[in-house]
């Protein structure tokens, strides 16, 4: 479990994130929501350590994320950024391959137990027939795959994408997030997605962090954002909730 006390993160003597207290559990499927700027980023890069904030704490299992090894921290939390690297020449087997390296090392001695890992992390998000193609030759959506086939490979208990819909077509995106779900109510690992699709997040996401002005503007469950005053103030701009024409669910529209 993530929890942040008194956080702040500051950027040419302007506060950016300022969040006084904030739980994220580690076996949920969470969302942060919020507009362009809001620090959806800084709060998912506080989380994976890629920079610490200026003021307060950021603890994971009630450790301060800053002192975990960059090794330890990768054998609980798997991060997948926005701009993903360049795997130019490896196939999706050797991608899902690097999710062995927080727990082998470079030099360390390959099993049967991390074939046997690499393989059920592919069976899993439906890449198993790619297992020896190009990877940068595949679809977004299925090359998207491949890298959530490396995150769960790592096998931490937390998996963290910042953006991982942001290049994908809108039948890819819904296909993306429900994987994602999916694999969090079978495997108990807590997912933390930034998107910025809201129609997305009330789908599928069990839990919602939206920030606004750098600062925490709602978070709880998500059936407690289906609020039309809520997210039209989150947003700011109207925003109705209407019923899906063929299915139980609210749809967000923008009047």
């Amino acid at each position: 479990m993530y929890r942040l006390s008194e956080v702040e993160v500051i950027r040419d003597e302007r506060t950016i994130l300022s969040i006084p207290n904030l739980t994220i559990s580690s076996d949920q499927f969470t969302v942060i929501l919020g507009h362009n700027g809001s620090g959806k980023s800084t709060l998912v890069n506080l989380l994976s350590n890629q920079f610490s904030a200026e003021k307060g704490q950021v603890t994971l299992n009630d450790k301060r994320v800053a002192e975990f090894s960059s090794k330890q921290l990768a054998q609980q939390v798997a991060y997948l950024p926005q701009k993903l690297p360049e795997v130019a020449g490896l196939t999706v087997r050797e991608l899902v391959r690097l999710g062995r390296y927080p727990w082998r090392g470079v030099f360390g001695r390959w099993n049967q137990q991390d074939a046997q890992i690499i393989n059920k992390a592919m069976m899993m998000t439906g890449v198993e027939s790619y297992a020896e193609s190009l990877a940068d030759q595949l679809s977004g959506g299925e090359r998207q795959r491949a890298w959530v086939s490396m995150l769960l490979a790592q096998q931490s208990d937390i998996l963290i994408l910042d953006e991982p819909t942001s290049a994908l077509d809108i039948q890819h995106q819904y296909q993306l997030m429900a994987l994602l779900k999916d694999l969090n109510e079978q495997t108990g690992k807590g997912i933390i997605v930034i998107i910025h699709d809201l129609n997305l997040a009330l789908k599928y996401a069990s839990r919602v962090i939206a920030l606004k002005g750098g600062k925490v503007f709602f978070e709880g469950e998500t059936e407690n954002l289906h609020n039309e005053s809520l997210l039209s103030e989150l947003y700011s701009t109207p925003v109705k909730l209407i019923n899906h024409p063929t299915q139980d669910c609210k749809v967000a529209v923008v009047c």
